[in-house]
């Protein structure tokens, strides 16, 4: 084999070998770092939490330095390091956890030994290996380190933690102490298990958050579809309807003139092929969107469907049916004035629908939400349109909870959006509720002049 082989061979070889070199390759990986992972502020309390620890870490750097000193015989400069080592590794834990952690383990040790070098058989008998300050230290260490971190990091870190225990006090062992090693480990473990636990809680809690969020956006973003979808089907009988007027007209039209040329003939021929191809189009749109599912074509008003036979080919209202509207509201308990204002004129079937639906949904919010509340509708005939107002009075009593997905005011803004106008809704002091709309009848976006003349509704509410 030549050498070029032999070295792409070992270079192509993995770090660490069996079960054992993985377990290293993981360990290394989750616990030797240096990254940042800052704790976040809490919700309520806001710094509080980083204020506890750094008081814990100035009790913690007092006791021990005291009791490595007094207690265990070192010398005082190297307990109060070791001790300052513990309480910087508490601070330092809220920031970096995980090289926090190597900090409190290797002061912890070098206490341990240090404490160990002074024993002597028959002297006083000290916590060993880890001292009671030493213990709370790192207790709160692993408590941050496991509300940062993975569970399986923090788990590494408790195995580790409990695995040096062993080796100091079970393998390498004391003259004369009081051992600490089982009780440390158990609180240990007490803490890791608490950390992960609000861990997990805060995450599920983060997540819900999310997802809440997400079902939201994807509830109103389906609203506006379905919206739009309904808007599209009332409109498109009003198109097909026109369509299929121009393909009447262009087949008459030839017979009104005596002996029209070819050229007129053909011209008029052309725009009913056109009318009726696009009348086609529009029917097999409209039969999609009057579909329950699209792909299969099933019509909503098939046999067995509610509703059926009525709402699909129903005649699409206009302004004209407002009474019929108000008479079924007055008839389902909400009591109801109509005012009209200005001339009546002839508005595009778009207009009529579109202010027809805004005052239909308007009252059914007031039916909706202002139990007991008495509405006023008021139509305005302007020459550049049409202005539509629904006001209601505070409610008597509250309003039980609403079954219907709560986006109202989103088709009326659909439907005005569309028609180039501009729609107001906004409650009023009084507790009562205003919906003002202007639909213009050319598809521009002006809103009407102020006409002295045209009375319309104080915002106060009242008639």
């Amino acid at each position: 084999m030549s050498r070029v082989g032999q070295v792409r061979r070992r270079g192509s070889r993995p770090r660490g070998t069996g079960r054992f070199g993985r377990l290293l390759t993981v360990l290394h990986d989750d616990l030797w770092t240096w990254r940042a992972d800052p704790l976040p502020p809490s919700v309520w309390l806001r710094w509080f939490p980083h204020g506890v620890v750094c008081l814990a870490a100035f009790g913690v750097l007092l006791g021990d330095a005291a009791q490595l000193g007094d207690n265990g015989g070192v010398e005082p400069g190297l307990g109060f390091v070791i001790a300052l080592s513990q309480a910087g590794a508490m601070v330092g834990a809220l920031w970096r956890p995980v090289a926090s952690w190597w900090l409190s383990l290797a002061a912890m040790l070098v206490g341990a030994f240090a404490v160990r070098a002074e024993m002597i058989v028959d002297g006083a008998k000290f916590t060993w290996p880890w001292p009671a300050a030493g213990i709370i230290g790192h207790m709160f260490v692993l408590l941050l380190l496991s509300l940062r971190v993975r569970t399986r990091v923090s788990m590494e870190a408790l195995g580790l933690t409990a695995l040096a225990t062993y080796l100091v006090q079970g393998v390498v062992g004391a003259p004369n102490y009081q051992p600490t090693g089982q009780l440390a480990v158990i609180l240990f473990a007490v803490v890791v298990v608490l950390g992960t636990a609000l861990r997990g809680r805060r995450e599920a809690r983060a997540e819900l958050v999310q997802q809440t969020s997400l079902t939201a956006e994807e509830r109103a973003r389906r609203t506006v579809l379905e919206e739009r979808s309904r808007i599209a089907r009332e409109l498109h009988d009003v198109v097909a309807h026109h369509m299929s007027v121009i393909s009447i007209q262009a087949q008459v039209a030839p017979h009104l003139v005596q002996d029209p040329p070819d050229e007129l003939k053909e011209n008029l021929a052309g725009i009913r092929e056109n009318a009726l191809e696009a009348l086609t189009e529009l029917r097999r749109v409209l039969g999609v969107l009057r579909s329950e599912d699209p792909e299969t074509g099933a019509p909503l008003d098939a046999p067995g469907k509610p509703g059926a036979g009525t709402a699909p080919h129903a005649p699409q209202p206009t302004l004209d049916r407002i009474d019929a509207l108000v008479e079924n509201t007055r008839a389902a308990g909400l009591t109801v004035s109509v005012e009209v204002s200005g001339i009546r004129r002839a508005l595009p079937p778009g207009v009529e629908l579109s202010a027809y639906r805004i005052v239909q949904e308007a009252l059914s919010n007031v039916l909706r939400h202002a139990p007991g509340a008495r509405a006023w509708v008021h139509l305005t005939h302007l020459p550049t349109g049409v202005r539509v107002e629904v006001v209601n009075s505070s409610p008597v009593r509250r309003a039980s909870p609403s079954q219907g997905a709560g986006h109202g005011l989103l088709g009326m803004r659909e439907r005005v959006a569309m028609l180039g106008g501009t729609l107001t809704a906004h409650s009023l002091p009084d507790g009562g509720y205003q919906v003002s709309a202007f639909l213009p009848a050319d598809g521009t976006d002006q809103p009407p002049p102020d006409d002295p003349n045209i009375h319309y509704y104080p915002k106060d509410g009242s008639a």
